[in-house]
């Protein structure tokens, strides 16, 4: 009876063994304090690809995009009130707009309505931006060079009448030629660049921004001189290339307080920025001659799993496009040249 007793312990203490050591292995692998894995870096072509619709923009703009990137919530927002205000012109507009509770990079971009549409309409894209900024700022800065360098080196960045282009070192530096308004290049991002650009997933041209060809043209001049009393108006705002890529707001680095765009490289679970290896699945792998526009409420193809306010898959806001935003209005001054191959065409394009 002893001897069967202490086989009986002897079994008991081992199936003790074996779940405890089972349980230990599970807390290791789970307990909350583990660290998380870290997120896939986005290359540097993705990167070019993301920031070919705004690179040839000049550089204090670039500044208010990126920043404004970072809140694609408040983009919807900000583009709805836009909508629903139109009566709203000049001062009376600027002061309205100082009252909402956005960020400064936001409420800069009431200045310039179609860039916010654009951001609006391209929501994917726009939170695509904000996230990359958030986390490879100084990959982002060098993105936007290479892109510059090779719309220069292609004939379609060039000096005008409408923005001043320099080069300082190996920084090519974009300006607005007058000091009170400022011209949005148009072009088609995937073709002004010389070689052809395979288009962001999703990517819908917006009509006050897209010029169908390979060079850039000037439509409206944006007049910034009505937002210059208010903190977050355009010369409020510029980039320092040399310095890591840093957005400068009130000249100091601006820092995003957005809750919506997650740092991922702190983030449990990650996942590629990019979900469509080397092509962009069912989009076309290069960009062709012509671009279709989707009908209003279709969702984007890349990120379909989009709520807003929401985390898809993730590490940032994905989303649907929310197509046929506000066209038109805080502009004036038309006319501008046609840019192209290193020419200048006749007339003015819009």
């Amino acid at each position: 009876m002893r001897v069967l007793q202490q086989g009986l312990a002897i079994l008991l203490s081992w199936c003790l063994f074996i779940v405890t050591a089972r349980d230990a292995s599970a807390y290791q692998t789970y307990r909350p304090n583990s660290q998380p894995a870290q997120a896939a870096q986005q290359r540097p072509e993705q990167l070019q690809q993301l920031v070919a619709p705004i690179a040839l923009y000049p550089d204090a703009l670039i500044a208010q995009i990126l920043a404004a990137a970072t809140y694609p919530d408040q983009i919807v927002e900000a583009q709805k009130w836009l909508q629903q205000n139109k009566n709203l012109q000049g001062d009376l507009s600027a002061k309205e707009v100082d009252k909402q509770g956005w960020d400064p990079s936001v409420k800069a971009l009431t200045q310039f309505p179609a860039v916010l549409a654009n951001m609006n309409q391209n929501l994917a894209w726009t939170s695509e931006l904000g996230d990359a900024h958030v986390n490879q700022a100084q990959e982002v800065t060098q993105a936007i060079q290479v892109m510059r360098q090779r719309a220069k080196q292609a004939g379609n960045l060039n000096t005008s009448s409408q923005e001043k282009v320099s080069t300082k070192g190996k920084t090519i530096v974009i300006e607005p030629a007058a000091p009170d308004v400022v011209y949005v290049p148009q072009y088609d991002p995937w073709l002004v660049y010389g070689a052809p650009l395979a288009m962001f997933p999703g990517w819908y041209p917006y009509s006050g921004l897209f010029l169908d060809g390979p060079g850039i043209g000037f439509g409206l001049g944006f007049g910034i001189g009505l937002f210059a009393g208010f903190g977050w108006g355009w010369h409020h705002w510029g980039y320092d290339w040399h310095h890591d890529g840093r957005v400068v707001y009130n000249h100091n680095t601006y820092i995003s307080h957005s809750r919506t765009i997650v740092n991922r490289n702190n983030f449990h679970g990650g996942g590629s920025n990019f979900n469509r290896g080397g092509s962009s699945g069912s989009h076309q792998a290069v960009h062709g001659s012509n671009v279709s526009h989707a009908p209003a409420g279709v969702h984007s193809g890349a990120f379909s799993g989009f709520s807003h306010g929401g985390v898809a898959r993730g590490n940032s806001f994905r989303g649907q496009s929310s197509f046929g935003g506000f066209h038109g209005g805080g502009g004036f001054h038309g006319g501008g040249g046609f840019h192209g191959g290193g020419g200048h065409g006749g007339g003015g394009r819009r």
